[in-house]
């Protein structure tokens, strides 16, 4: 008895399937092309991020940090905690391995905030500013904690989550750090760059993008459903042919 793909190898079939195939093949292509236009025609989100503004305008302790505030440059009045002092190691950056210096700072309203003022090739005494003064510079998203053995002064993210499990007093804390634009004296700055443009995608393209996939399957679908429905005829044919 005859199968299926025994009719679909006929000649006939096997150039149906090449026309098929074209046809799946130039339908795909239109919906790349559709996917590539929902990302060039998207609307590009334009957040100023290098415009200083206060941290209290666009951040608040004890919640996550949002998109309008992350890698923004911002200025805020804080005083740095005696004792609370942290040497994140082993941070790589194209000139080598450098330790950076984080610091508690607090707000006068009561709020903790993780403060990385500055680098140096390895751990050293910095002096601190003492009372209320103002910094300046971008706010980051926290890093994830990591295992590590910070008793013995070894710790190489800045998770805002393990910090605070090593300060003494604390008042409700903010989700990112801030990395200041000017490190005091002793420190190196430590670069930042501005975030990436983000761009919001083109739904409509999107949907005609999974439009022509679905015709590009259907094309290829169509061609087996013609070969099984001859397949299925010959069959009938036959049982119906007298003995």
């Amino acid at each position: 008895m005859t199968s299926v793909w025994e009719v679909a190898r006929r000649p006939k079939w096997l150039a149906a399937l090449a026309f098929a195939l074209a046809v799946a093949a130039v339908f795909a292509w239109l919906g790349q092309w559709q996917w590539e236009r929902s990302v060039d025609t998207g609307e590009v989100i334009d957040r100023n991020t290098e415009e200083v503004v206060d941290l209290v305008d666009v951040a608040t302790p004890q919640s996550i940090i949002t998109s309008d505030a992350s890698g923004r440059m911002v200025s805020v009045s804080c005083q740095m905690v005696s004792g609370d002092d942290v040497w994140v190691t082993n941070r790589q950056v194209p000139s080598g391995v450098q330790a950076w210096l984080v610091r508690h700072c607090m707000l006068p309203s009561g709020d903790s905030l993780v403060v990385v003022v500055g680098a140096a090739p390895s751990e050293r005494p910095v002096e601190m500013t003492n009372g209320v003064a103002d910094y300046q510079g971008r706010y980051v998203p926290t890093e994830s904690p990591q295992a590590s053995d910070f008793e013995n002064g070894e710790q190489s993210t800045v998770s805002v989550a393990q910090l605070i499990n090593q300060w003494r007093e604390l008042g409700p804390v903010y989700g990112g750090y801030l990395v200041l634009d000017q490190a005091p004296e002793g420190l190196e700055t430590i670069s930042t760059e501005p975030p990436s443009v983000e761009r919001q995608l083109n739904w409509l393209n999107i949907f005609y993008a999974a439009e022509w996939v679905i015709f590009a399957f259907f094309a290829l679908y169509l061609w087996f459903r013609l070969v099984k429905d001859e397949w299925e005829k010959e069959l009938e044919d036959a049982s119906a042919a007298p003995e």
